[in-house]
């Protein structure tokens, strides 16, 4: 009978077919079967669970990995560490704000090399996309092993990912197209933003209204339209703009749309306006925008009956933006739950989806083939954030607990330098 190098027993596992009680063998770094729970499964190593689900490890898009002032090599340590700590196995990169910005292939050499020995999670780059991109310099990227594109509209970039205009966005996206790649676009448009009166946060978002992201999402459209490139949105934070997005996904337009957690948990009139650690771009909105947002996550279906926003992604940014990537499953879990929602949605949003926007075959599902990238998640577990590390989330008490990572069946220390208490402290209104 054959042996198992692993077999993981979980009474909620989450798989295709549903949650529910199921055995999961690995063999070679794949899932090797997904059986009953009680099957009898020879292995060297077993691990059983209980209640503790099971779910497939997140795949996160567009997730930046170094502070400024960091050699890149630490930001690579020390990010997929975190994440590793928060549920996420896979690491589609951002290609700025980084140094070097992956722009060029001497660059994504460089970040390849920084990642080769410090990742404790897999790790995919997307390729940035500037006005001074040549059609060379992005097949050449596609050929070194980019698994998609990524420009801005405007700063969402940082310095080193100058924003497009139009000229440029529409024969960037006729060169994605013709690789059959997504294009990860920061939609605010420049036009459309002021300078801030002040540091604080409520300046920021008076300067960064939601017409910038309406008009930039107008210009992503025409110009997927026209090329047949697939576009994708992150962050989609302007909820009034998702008829627009579900209007063009009617007529046959290539475009998805993500978010995450802290738009969907931490709207402006809750926040600190002083706290630096809640300033992002686009900025974080009003309570009635984050109801309207987890609308369209939860209800706002277009006329095939897909979710408008599809996927939720961490939005780290150390240094310029929020950067909470060890929160992102527990935040989005206690709100989500809080709704109704349950493992299966939150596994289709972080793992299951994103893995298909970005053709990552073998990732997003717990199913005979794919990479055992797996997380034992506790979804009745309580914790209450501490103050390092803890960006946004400092103080307050979330629902969920990662227990355990899996990287291609190899267990990854989910255990950060500060570890927070399990109890106490309050859940804010803001999840509500």
């Amino acid at each position: 009978m054959r042996q198992f190098d692993l077999v993981i027993r979980s009474q909620r596992a989450v798989t295709p077919t549903g949650v529910g009680p199921a055995a999961v063998a690995v063999a070679g770094g794949r899932v090797a079967a997904v059986a009953d729970h009680s099957a009898d499964l020879p292995c060297r190593n077993e691990t059983d669970l209980g209640e503790v689900a099971l779910l497939p490890g997140m795949v996160d898009i567009d997730a930046a990995v170094q502070t400024p002032g960091q050699l890149l090599s630490q930001g690579y340590a020390r990010t997929t560490r975190a994440a590793a700590a928060g549920g996420i196995t896979t690491l589609v990169v951002a290609p700025a704000p980084a140094q070097p910005a992956i722009t060029s292939t001497e660059a994504l050499r460089a970040h390849l090399h920084a990642s080769a020995s410090n990742c404790a999670v897999h790790v995919a780059f997307l390729g940035g996309v500037t006005p001074r991109s040549s059609s060379a310099e992005l097949a050449d990227l596609r050929a070194n092993g980019v698994v998609g594109f990524a420009c801005s509209l405007s700063d969402g970039g940082g310095p080193d990912l100058a924003p497009l205009d139009d000229v440029y966005l529409g024969k960037s996206m006729a060169e994605v197209a013709a690789m059959d790649v997504p294009l990860v676009v920061h939609a605010e448009d420049s036009g459309e933003l002021g300078t801030p009166v002040g540091p604080n946060n409520s300046a920021l978002l008076a300067a960064r209204p939601p017409r910038a992201e309406r008009r930039g999402l107008e210009r992503v459209l025409a110009a997927a339209r026209t090329s047949g490139a697939r576009a994708h949105i992150a962050p989609f934070v302007a909820a009034e703009c998702a008829a627009i997005l579900a209007a063009a996904r009617a007529i046959g337009i290539p475009v998805s749309a993500q978010t995450s957690p802290h738009y969907l948990c931490l709207p402006a009139e809750h926040v600190p306006d002083s706290d630096p650690s809640y300033r992002c771009r686009p900025p974080l909105r009003s309570d009635a925008n984050r109801g309207a947002l987890w609308n369209a996550l939860l209800h706002g279906a277009d006329s095939l009956g897909d979710a408008i926003v599809d996927s939720v992604a961490s939005g780290h940014r150390p240094g310029t933006g929020i950067a909470a990537i060890r929160w992102t499953l527990p935040a989005l879990w206690t709100a989500a739950r809080r709704r109704g929602r349950g493992l299966t949605e939150l596994s289709r949003w972080t793992a299951q989806r994103p893995a298909e926007l970005m053709g990552l075959a073998a990732k997003g599902r717990i199913e005979a083939g794919r990479d055992a990238d797996l997380v034992a998640f506790d979804p009745d577990a309580h914790q209450v954030v501490s103050g390092s590390g803890g960006g946004p989330y400092t103080g307050r008490r979330l629902q969920g607990r990662v227990v355990g990572t899996w990287v291609c069946g190899v267990p990854v220390s989910t255990e950060p330098e500060d570890d927070p208490p399990l109890h106490g402290g309050p859940l804010l209104s803001a999840y509500n």
